[in-house]
């Protein structure tokens, strides 16, 4: 236990790579941070397809409540994980489903 710790925590800074207490403590914090993380991923990436479909939209004078209303409206299934791809890498598709959608 005490050398699997010292060896996963060997990158870290300081006493907390060397000294066991410090280095328990630091090694179970960054396990805590890593499954937090894990769960808030989830929402930062929703977050950035919000973002990405909101600029793509605004420039056809739409707001992204109003799109996504009506995507839904219309009964077009394209979660936003793929209007945000649309709308970033390939815009004349994400124009069609706009104009779709007006």
């Amino acid at each position: 236990m005490f050398k699997k710790i010292l060896k996963q925590t060997k990158g870290y800074f300081g006493r907390r790579k060397n000294v066991w207490t410090v280095a328990k403590n630091a090694h179970e914090k960054g396990l805590q941070y890593a499954y937090r993380d894990r769960k808030k991923k989830k929402s930062n990436f929703r977050a950035l397809w919000i973002q990405r479909i909101n600029a793509g939209v605004r420039q056809y004078d739409m707001s992204y409540s109003e799109f996504m209303g009506k995507v839904h409206k219309k009964g077009i299934e394209l979660n936003r994980k793929a209007l945000a791809d649309l709308a970033m890498n390939h815009p004349e598709a994400f124009k069609a489903i706009v104009d779709a959608v007006k």
